[in-house]
């Protein structure tokens, strides 16, 4: 009869496997819990999401205009022109009307385009004075296209006559990003100073915590553009 041997684990390495062995083991259902798919849970019907400046897309290498237009240099020395986020967010998607033609001339501040959304509409000025090469005729009947990227959603391509002239006051970067929260804290001061004519009572246009709603100006009508045009846009120098 063969001898019968016991081994006490605890007196051998068999420990040490057991607790990697359970380490493991835990390991698995953690790992697979990493890489589950993100499911996004859509905002309730009715809930207005909120514009902060942390909401903001502010791209560095970009000069932003006064009047919520942007412009970039490319390396082929034409510059691309657009509206920056700040004011899409605040209008909602707008058609876009072109109102310069390739080859014509264009002054800083003169009409570059027209915006519109049901009926509402507002001038964007350009940023800068140069030769017009291309209008982005792609973004014409997309709204969504602008309010997805305002960026890649550019108006016009100009060759500039005075770029550094004429840029050297725009804001970039850091500075741009303090500035748009300061922007947003000047267009509560605008709401609060023009009648808001057009807004149903049962549409706030601030949250219960007192945080603007995202496209405030969506919900109101032309005269509040309007004044939004002449008051917020209009200002060529702060």
């Amino acid at each position: 009869m063969e001898q019968f041997t016991y081994t006490n684990i605890f007196d051998t390495k068999g420990i040490e496997y057991l607790v990697v062995i359970g380490f493991l083991l835990l390991l698995i259902p953690f790992w697979r819990w990493l890489n589950k798919p993100v499911q996004y849970r859509a905002e309730p019907a009715g809930v207005a999401r909120a514009l902060s400046a942390a909401l903001l897309r502010i791209p560095r290498g970009l000069f932003y205009g006064p009047n919520h237009t942007w412009s970039h240099l490319t390396a082929s020395g034409i510059a691309r022109v657009g509206m920056d986020d700040l004011l899409l967010h605040l209008t909602g998607g707008v058609e876009v009307r072109f109102l310069k033609a390739r080859e014509e001339q264009i002054r800083k501040g003169e009409p570059l385009a027209s915006v519109t959304q049901d009926g509402k509409q507002l001038v964007i000025h350009s940023p800068i004075s140069g030769k017009i090469i291309e209008s982005h005729e792609a973004v014409q009947g997309n709204p969504e296209g602008l309010l997805e990227d305002p960026y890649r959603s550019w108006l016009y391509q100009i060759e500039p006559e005075r770029w550094k002239e004429e840029t050297g006051s725009y804001r970039m970067g850091a500075e741009a990003e303090a500035w748009a929260g300061d922007e947003l804290k000047r267009f509560r001061e605008f709401l609060s100073s023009v009648p808001l004519t057009g807004v149903p009572d049962e549409a706030p246009v601030l949250q219960a915590g007192g945080e603007l709603i995202d496209q405030p100006l969506k919900m109101m009508d032309q005269e509040v553009w309007e004044r939004f045009q002449e008051k917020f846009l209009g200002i060529t120098d702060r």
